[in-house]
């Protein structure tokens, strides 16, 4: 028994040295692009290789600064995604209330065609879809192409809110209604405030699923003055394979601070959690 103790010690360690070595691993593979990614955006001369720059310079970053490149785009991406996930949010929050409140045989065969919905590729509906903005003259239109996004993502952002709104009591709604409140009020000043991590957590996700959408501007945008900053990006590989990895790299970071950015601004409201400790009493 005691000679058994000592291997079952040694076992356990070997288990974690693995485990360790497949998490450093793991970090390795997301850490070295994103190393790549700083140290090119300092190097006039970047490839591929993670090096030190020679002189540390912000010339990648002066050179994309420009209206054409970078604040353009960078506008197109925010009025398209902005919007879409203005209208996602709200269609969402107006397709779970019923969802989570009221019984229905329709009920679970609705959410498991949801569920279906987001296992389908948007690659698989471009062609028709193309072919109908054709037909009704929302082709290259800004506000065609932000509703096409907002359906895109409207089927998991109502399944991520019916479930978060399904953690607020009913009765508080019922006190509500008790005090003379209508259902659009308990909805907008019982319900969502109390919700509203989970509110934030599907801005978050919505906006970022959106924010890096190629394909569907690709395809329903033609003017270059209305290309958002994901299609834009192509201006950095030129012809033959040649590709400016310096100035890619440096655009790929200001590409990136919008969403790091909301994010700071409201990932507070993260660790509120759902406040009802106390609100619902008997």
């Amino acid at each position: 028994m005691r000679a058994a103790a000592p291997r079952r010690v040694r076992r356990r360690t070997r288990q974690r040295l693995v485990a360790d070595a497949a998490l450093l691993a793991v970090a390795a593979a997301f850490a070295v692009p994103l190393l790549w990614l700083l140290l090119a955006s300092l190097d006039t001369g970047a490839d591929l290789r993670v090096r030190l720059p020679a002189s540390a310079t912000a010339e990648n970053f002066s050179a994309v600064l420009t209206p054409d490149i970078t604040f353009t785009p960078m506008l197109n991406s925010l009025l398209l995604c902005g919007s879409s996930t203005l209208v996602t949010v709200v269609c969402a929050v107006l397709a779970a209330y019923p969802l989570s409140r009221y019984r229905s045989r329709l009920a679970r065969p609705y959410l498991l065609t949801i569920l279906f919905t987001t296992c389908l590729p948007i690659t698989a509906v471009m062609v028709p879809v193309y072919a109908l903005f054709v037909r009704v003259d929302l082709i290259d239109t800004m506000y065609g192409t932000s509703l096409f996004l907002a359906a895109s993502q409207l089927p998991f952002a109502i399944w991520l809110m019916k479930n978060f709104m399904d953690g607020v009591p009913v009765g508080l709604e019922e006190a509500a209604w008790t005090d003379g409140a209508s259902t659009r009020q308990a909805l907008v000043r019982v319900v969502l405030p109390l919700m509203g991590p989970g509110v934030t957590v599907v801005t978050i996700y919505t906006f970022i699923m959106l924010w890096g959408n190629f394909f569907v501007p690709f395809m329903l945008l033609l003017s270059p003055d209305r290309l958002p900053a994901s299609v834009s990006i192509f201006t950095f590989f030129g012809n033959y394979g040649s590709v400016v990895y310096g100035q890619l790299a440096a655009f790929s970071i200001l590409y990136s601070t919008p969403v790091l950015l909301l994010y700071v601004l409201i990932a507070r409201r993260l660790g509120g959690g759902f406040a009802l400790s106390g609100a619902v009493k008997g």
